[in-house]
């Protein structure tokens, strides 16, 4: 158990982007998986999609630079941190 100041370890799987290795594979089409199978990862990935649009506001309100280099990321652009 950890000392009451102490933070938990964080799970492998946050290490990780928006998808898992699997989702990744199953995408790509890697992965041998029923089309039925296929359709409920693209609807798990969309809810993670709609998750991630709070993340973004809780950044661009708290966390400007790791806004910036999300966007920087997302829309293929760098962005001026000037504000220009």
């Amino acid at each position: 158990m950890a000392a009451k100041n102490e933070q938990p370890e964080m799970a492998d799987d946050q290490y990780r982007g928006l998808l898992t290795e699997r989702e990744r594979e199953i995408l790509s089409g890697d992965a041998d998986v029923s089309d039925n199978y296929r359709y409920r990862v693209v609807s798990r990935i969309r809810t993670k999609l709609e998750s991630l649009e709070e993340d973004v506001e809780v950044l661009e309100r708290n966390h400007e630079d790791l806004h910036d280099e999300l966007r920087d990321i997302v829309c293929g652009q760098e962005v001026d941190h000037d504000g220009e």
